[in-house]
């Protein structure tokens, strides 16, 4: 369908990829994978037409749509959620007026043998055409059902998107780009700020939707259950391989060790022939013999072993001092803006030591219920923390709120206190953080390298009730497996709010599920929590 020949992108004297090849065929879900800084957002966006190659092309049929999503967009604040969304039938829309229009001078003209007469009908006869062979559609309905899927609310499609934040303004251009049905939809980082609900929606959505997709995620979850193809940027190179993340990650294993294997027996050869030479390269009969092994080093193509990212977070919370048997106890806690009901009535024990899990659409209450924890606003009800409990808080936006204009040891040396002080070098080293890395500055870090900078604080001071809400955001899959296990480890109590299911497979011992104005608990991890609301999601569809 698409097709990508010979491309090559450099950035002075650094070489992203190279000459690299492939085609993306009709249904095909494609990851793109590799490190950080390798080249993945840099291809999506030339596949998407908004950056070019240095050399090389992508050939798209001209009857083939392709929509890109990228990490960051802005919608237009002067529309409404419905008039937004609805812009994906702009051109549709266009062509309908413009057919009027042609029509209505048709209707007034009396010139019939004319030229121009015959050049209007001509371009109203063509533009009729195309508009014709579009399949008719319900465009309200269209955008009514994808928005509903995406988490708005029916109250929502009025309200001008100005009200939204980023991440739901995020939904509202995806709902724009589901609409458009493209024969290839390109998605740089789509669950960042999706709740489980929506990830869901979104996953069904592009395994039945028959189209083509390129995605980029450290969501591996998702990425496991949408895709079938895996495409890996790596040493300027691609390796494609036609299974999911998963099963990649196995191949690629097994790729590096022939691939080391090949290195080291090509190694030992040429440091045989490299002795030989040495050994007769002043013997008359052996001069023959040398100048061919010379030609055929000459001529060898190295091996090459592909890079392996040895750089690893080494991160591990302080021992957490004891707290009581109860760090945390909520009593008819009830919260509202305005006339507005966010959630009523919740009431829960958090023991010592439990792993528990807020879970739940966007604007249900987590977050709120967080920040009420923390005394930041006010609410109705109890909220009492037990003996000696001590809170290590990272918000939804800690990463924004760094300042800017300091560097990384600035930041940290900043709110540094007693002997830790005299290991700050240490524990950004620890970070990823060593060296020259230490002196830049936060405005040019990147939003994982921000998070893993506001996660340092955490270490900074030892607590007992860890709160986290949404810390994987921006973090790749290796850093958010590190994470994992330091939590995992952690002696504390830990509260977490997260979309991510991997992330929290394995993790968390209870759920609590906020929704339809109730906090609501479940014991049980997050695999049987999830099979449980599946279960009651199709009995729902049953009954109805």
């Amino acid at each position: 369908m698409i097709s990508i020949d010979g491309l090559t992108v450099e950035f002075g004297a650094t070489t992203l990829f190279k000459n690299i090849s492939f085609v993306i065929n009709e249904k095909d879900r494609i990851a793109l994978m590799g490190k950080n800084g390798g080249g993945k957002s840099t291809l999506l966006k030339i596949l998407a037409g908004v950056r070019e190659a240095n050399k090389g092309r992508v050939s798209v049929p001209k009857d083939k749509v392709v929509a890109y999503l990228p990490q960051h967009l802005m919608t237009e604040d002067t529309r409404s959620v419905f008039e937004e969304a609805s812009q994906a039938f702009s051109e549709i829309m266009t062509m309908e007026k413009q057919i009027a229009e042609l029509n209505q001078q048709l209707e007034v003209r009396t010139d019939y043998e004319s030229d121009s007469y015959y050049a209007l009908i001509e371009e109203v006869s063509t533009l009729s055409d195309k508009f014709y062979s579009i399949e008719e559609t319900n465009f309200d309905a269209e955008v009514e059902k994808v928005l509903l899927g995406l988490g708005f609310e029916r109250e929502d499609f009025n309200r001008p998107t100005s009200e939204f934040s980023g991440g739901w303004r995020m939904r509202i251009e995806l709902a724009k780009i589901l609409l458009r049905k493209p024969h290839l939809i390109l998605l740089d980082e789509p669950t960042n700020h999706l709740d489980i609900d929506s990830i869901g929606w979104l996953e069904d959505f592009l395994i039945h939707c028959g189209k083509a997709v390129v995605i980029i995620s450290h969501d591996r979850a998702f990425v496991d259950n949408i895709t079938t193809r895996t495409i890996e940027v790596t040493m300027g190179r691609i390796y494609d391989y036609k299974v999911n993340y998963s099963k990649y990650l196995v191949l690629r294993q097994e790729r590096r060790v022939h691939q080391l294997k090949a290195f080291e027996e090509q190694q030992k050869m040429i440091a045989d022939n490299e002795a030989f030479i040495e050994r007769f390269k002043g013997t008359y009969s052996k001069t023959l013999q040398v100048q061919s092994r010379v030609k055929m080093l000459e001529k060898l193509e190295r091996v090459e072993v592909d890079e392996e990212d040895h750089s690893s977070l080494r991160l591990k919370f302080p021992p957490a001092p004891r707290s009581g048997n109860y760090p945390l106890i909520a009593n008819e806690v009830s919260k509202c803006y305005g006339d507005y009901l966010v959630f009523a009535n919740a009431s829960f024990t958090v023991e010592r030591g439990e792993k528990i899990a807020f879970v739940g659409r966007n604007g249900e209450g987590k977050s709120t219920l967080i920040k009420a924890i923390m005394k930041q606003i006010d609410y109705d009800g109890e909220l009492n923390l037990g003996h000696n409990t001590q809170i290590g808080y990272f918000a939804q936006n800690q990463a924004s709120l760094l300042d800017e204009n300091l560097t990384v040891f600035q930041t940290i040396d900043d709110v540094a206190r007693g002997d830790i002080r005299n290991k700050i070098k240490d524990l950004l080293g620890a970070f990823m953080f060593g060296g020259e890395q230490s002196t830049k500055k936060v405005k040019v870090l990147s939003g994982g390298e921000r998070t893993r900078l506001a996660m340092i604080k955490l270490l900074l001071e030892p607590v007992n009730l860890l709160i986290l809400d949404e810390p994987t955001n921006h973090l790749d899959m290796k850093t958010k497996d590190v994470l994992k296990d330091a939590l995992k480890a952690f002696d504390g109590t830990l509260i977490l709010v997260s979309h991510d299911r991997d992330f929290l497979d394995g993790l968390v011992d209870k759920v609590y599920e906020f929704g339809n104005k109730r906090v609501k608990a479940h014991l049980g991890d997050i695999k049987s929590f999830l099979s449980t609301k599946k279960m009651a999601h199709l009995t729902e569809l049953e009954r109805k």
